[in-house]
């Protein structure tokens, strides 16, 4: 994953129940958890956590 990437943020972070959508603003290699992703999503929210509660979202191709 890379800023600018969309992904699908845990319910575990938003406290929600399903899994939203969000975009990468910001990436930290934090020494002691490792990387750290903040994510923002359609509203304004930003939420962050271990890259673990992160999905990529696929995109779909669409062929000719």
């Amino acid at each position: 994953m890379k800023v600018g990437d969309r992904v699908f943020i845990s319910p575990d972070l938003t406290l929600q129940k399903d899994w939203l959508p969000g975009i990468v603003i910001q990436m930290e290699n934090n020494p002691f958890v490792g990387i750290v992703i903040s994510a923002e999503t359609e509203d304004h929210n930003v939420f962050f956590g271990r890259d673990d509660m992160f999905k990529p979202i696929e995109e779909e191709v669409c062929l000719p």
